[in-house]
């Protein structure tokens, strides 16, 4: 399993761009792979294949009326492991002693 860390937004659409976001969020919910929103992206977790294909699709969303667009993508692979969107937050705030914001 792989959790992806990746940001996508167009850079030729002015300052205000929630309504791309939630383009691309429609698509990621909708693959029913875990993931998480962020204030500058989104945790998404799966096989690899599947996070890559669902990160593609958001791209093609955007290229279909957007002639500039900005894409990071950070990967951490752990095999054998799974939900580690939610485990790694909990080992953190366990070790911490309480939950972090």
């Amino acid at each position: 399993m792989v959790i992806a860390d990746f940001s996508i937004f167009p850079v030729d659409k002015g300052v205000s761009l929630s309504p791309y976001v939630a383009r691309v969020l429609t698509i990621v919910d909708k693959s029913g792979l875990n993931y998480t929103l962020h204030a500058m992206g989104t945790n998404l977790e799966g096989e690899y294949d599947q996070v890559m294909k669902v990160i593609g699709e958001c791209f093609h969303e955007l290229a279909s009326d957007c002639s500039r667009i900005s894409l990071s993508i950070k990967i951490d692979y752990r095999q054998g492991m799974t939900s580690r969107i939610k485990s790694k937050i909990d080992t953190v705030n366990r070790i911490a002693g309480k939950r972090l914001k």
